[in-house]
């Protein structure tokens, strides 16, 4: 943080939160190549219903193709239900899966979780549920591909039933029925195709059963895909939910789940590099040698540097972004008011769970924990937490040196990367916190974060898969600042303490980049539209592939110092 920085009278929001709670194996260039092969051919004006089903088909085996080249990562987040009088139903268990698909070999996945599970519970979202350990496998694969085997006329009926916008994307509607001898997890639902190319974008339904397999095994779902090449739809998002599902013993099954996909271009990031591309420059200054304080320095630079290089290049971390100079004002308006001068970078971790650690200089926060975080002032606590971290405790990067340490894939990130301080680190960090954030232009609305405290301990019982962190730290914040303001009232309409899951950011599944949503706000209706952690259904704004204006940024490439405050905008949470 520049000396610069100090002399800012005025600390303004940062505006992250405005609107929001309302609301692999190819090369990139190989990719478009083939995908450009795969480009719709239409050579004459779509005129009728057959036409348009013809095409949808003849895409859909298209799509299979293209599909299963990549290796996505894929996370699903499932919460088991129970009525609730007053909230409608409420989360009582949730459960978390995390892989990198390999769909060139069916439904194969490289468990980013424990290994000593089978590799069907392992990559299987619903092996809690009674009955579905043989069949469900089958079936998530389902929900990416509508039927890898059969989809046609001979094996489906297709009904047209309108046209409807999906955000910019006018679609084709039809409802598909499977005949006779479709065969067993054979679709039955609704498709949308856009009406252009007549590729599916949407698929929402079931997995019928034969006759003789009941209906323990059919669940309801609603999958997503989004144009993020040219020409390719590929799978972003899966909602899957049971109110009433009987299974064997005739005892109620009820859950929600969201699956969701990224890391796409992940390849491209691990591509050999260009043996005559530049080098920057050694930054010694002229200087004929390093003393050892600079020795010292530019090791943990260089280990920090490694590992967010390394999370980032197997999709754990977002590219820096918007976000990330948004959450870096945050940090500076707690350095400005504490008269600090700390050169602090923040970056975005793309899972659900609720964490957060540091990587030397480097705050580290969970996509999911941005979600749920109900204002700024909330984010302030979390951030001024691990700000305390670096300042007291500061978080050793030493073994990371060591290049050996960070070359590591996905399957064996969780195993080989921690970050998860220590009780004690935790508490002298939580202390300092505390002070940093009652010199802070937060320090009047630090209730709001206790409500958020407070919410997260009410659903701690319920929600452990969500809570525990992963890679680093839960959100284990100050006693003293969760003993502050209003007591936690569930059922008051204006009393927000905690989001849904998905109502602040983004991700573009191709590279990984975040954004915050721009969601109109919504007034809420009753208590039970609150929906505190919960998980809920998907609706993206679809839009055709736009090429990019500008080149990412290097991903190894620390923020440049010397930060500027954003305007002021109002942070209230709202629906």
């Amino acid at each position: 943080m520049h000396a610069l920085n100090r002399f800012a009278i005025a600390v303004v929001s940062a505006g992250i939160f405005v609107g929001a709670a309302a609301a692999q194996v190819q090369t990139q260039a190989q990719t478009q190549n083939q995908t450009a092969n795969r480009a719709p051919q239409q050579t004459a004006t779509v005129t009728t219903a057959d036409q348009a089903i013809d095409l949808i088909i003849a895409r859909e085996h298209d799509e299979i193709s293209v599909i299963r080249q990549y290796n996505p990562i894929v996370e699903t987040y499932v919460q088991d239900m129970k009525p609730d009088a007053e909230m409608g139903i409420v989360p009582v268990k949730d459960h978390y899966f995390l892989g990198q698909a390999d769909w060139s070999k069916g439904i194969s996945d490289d468990s980013m979780l424990e290994k000593k599970k089978s590799k069907v519970s392992g990559f299987n979202p619903f092996s809690h549920l009674e009955g579905s350990s043989s069949a469900v496998p089958h079936g998530f694969m389902q929900m990416i591909f509508i039927d890898v085997e059969h989809f046609d006329r001979q094996h489906y009926q297709f009904t047209y039933v309108g046209r409807e916008f999906l955000g910019e994307v006018r679609c084709a509607i039809f409802d598909v029925v499977p005949l006779p001898k479709a065969g067993r997890d054979s679709f039955y639902g609704r498709i949308w195709a856009e009406d252009q190319g007549f590729t599916i974008v949407r698929f929402n339904g079931m997995f019928a059963s034969s006759a003789n397999e009941g209906t323990g095994n059919n669940l309801h779902f609603d999958s997503w895909r989004m144009n993020l090449q040219p020409h390719v739809w590929l799978p972003a998002f899966v909602y899957s939910q049971e109110s009433e599902l009987k299974s064997s013993s005739a005892s109620s099954i009820r859950f929600k789940a969201q699956t969701r996909l990224w890391g796409y271009n992940l390849a491209s990031l691990n591509r050999p590099l260009d043996f005559n591309q530049g080098v920057t420059p050694d930054n010694g200054k002229g200087a004929e040698d390093y003393s050892p304080v600079q020795a010292e320095r530019e090791w943990q630079e260089r280990a920090e540097a490694g590992v967010v290089d390394r999370l980032q290049r197997i999709g754990l971390l977002a590219p820096r972004g918007e976000v990330d100079k948004t959450l870096e004002t945050v940090v500076n308006n707690l350095e400005v008011t504490n008269n600090l001068d700390i050169d602090v970078h923040c970056r975005v971790m793309l899972t659900s769970t609720l964490e957060t650690f540091s990587i030397g200089h480097t705050i580290v926060i969970s996509r999911g924990l941005l979600d749920v975080l109900p204002d700024e002032a909330s984010l302030a606590a979390v951030l001024a937490k691990e700000l305390a971290s670096i300042m007291i405790t500061k978080p050793s990067t030493d073994q990371w040196g060591f290049s050996d340490t960070t070359l590591v894939t996905a399957g064996e990130a969780l195993s080989r990367f921690s970050f998860k301080a220590t009780a004690a680190d935790v508490d002298l960090s939580n202390r300092k916190a505390v002070e940093l954030l009652k010199n802070s232009p937060y320090k009047d609305k630090l209730g709001n974060a206790s409500l958020f405290l407070k919410q997260l301990s009410a659903a701690s019982a319920a929600l452990p898969a969500l809570i525990d962190a992963r890679l680093g730290n839960g959100v284990a914040l100050s006693s003293d600042l969760a003993n502050l303001g209003p007591a936690l009232q569930t059922s008051k309409l204006d009393q927000v303490a905690a989001l849904p899951l998905g109502a602040r950011v983004k991700v573009n599944p191709w590279d990984d980049r975040v954004e915050l949503l721009r969601a109109k706000p919504v007034p809420l209706n009753s208590a039970r539209e609150k929906m505190p952690f919960e998980v809920t259904p998907f609706r993206p704004f679809l839009m055709h592939y736009q090429a990019p204006n500008a080149a990412p940024a290097d991903a190894a490439t620390p923020n440049p110092s010397g930060k500027t405050s954003a305007s002021a905008t109002n942070m209230d949470a709202q629906q």
